[in-house]
């Protein structure tokens, strides 16, 4: 199963070439559709990144682990 990461890596290579090719045929020159074309793949990492980020686990749920994983060794709980 692909997931978003999968999609978006598949993306970064695709919109840079296809979107160059796509101004280049328009009639724009290279020059200006590679530019063009890299505003959009920046667009595409930057939301990977910074808007649908990878999360780690919450620190209260490595926490209770931790607690679970001590208690049942010691007997008790620390305060």
């Amino acid at each position: 199963m692909t997931g978003y990461y999968d999609v978006v890596l598949g993306l970064i290579p695709l919109s840079l070439a296809g979107l160059t090719a796509l101004l280049f045929v328009a009639g724009m020159s290279l020059s200006v559709s590679i530019p063009l074309a890299s505003v959009v793949t920046l667009g595409l990492m930057g939301h990977a990144m910074f808007v649908n980020a990878p999360v780690s686990p919450t620190p209260a749920d490595a926490n209770a682990q931790q607690s679970s994983d001590s208690s049942s060794t010691t007997g008790f709980t620390a305060d």
